[in-house]
């Protein structure tokens, strides 16, 4: 088993590539009541690195409910879908925004089973949401396609 220490380097880049945001809901650290957690996004006793290449930044939501986590069997087929990658996916290939920006729409199998796990449009996310978009700060440039 990996060990589970994140340099303060790697921290601080995953946090530039996120664009300061849970990489997951969109939730934006600098408004938020609590640091967000870096996630490892295959644990660590699946035998995931410390390396850039699994580290994600998350909310302490995501994170907790997400847990150990990487994906869901569908029941009807029995197919097995890894949640969103956000080292490899792209955020908007996988997720929108419904029209007044409060809710996250999925967009692929990957984002449906990612967004009903992850519990992505809790309804504490969505009253933050409300109230970030009130002052303008909401929703991230990055996840919006003109």
């Amino acid at each position: 088993m990996a060990n589970k220490y994140v340099s303060k380097k790697n921290k601080d880049f995953i946090r530039k590539l996120a664009h300061g945001c849970c990489e997951y809901c969109q939730s934006q650290e600098a408004y938020s009541t609590q640091n967000f957690s870096m996630e490892h996004i295959i644990p660590t006793h699946l035998d995931g690195s410390n390396e850039i290449d699994n580290l994600a930044l998350s909310c302490q939501g995501c994170n907790n409910i997400k847990f150990t986590k990487i994906g869901l069997t569908d029941e009807t087929t029995d197919e097995f879908i890894p949640f969103f990658h956000p080292r490899q996916d792209i955020w908007i290939e996988h997720f929108k925004w419904n029209d007044d920006f409060t809710l996250i729409i999925p967009l692929t199998k990957k984002g449906e089973v990612t967004l009903k796990v992850l519990k992505m449009n809790r309804e504490q996310v969505v009253n933050w949401r409300t109230a970030v978009l009130s002052v303008g700060k909401h929703p991230p440039l990055h996840t919006i396609v003109d």
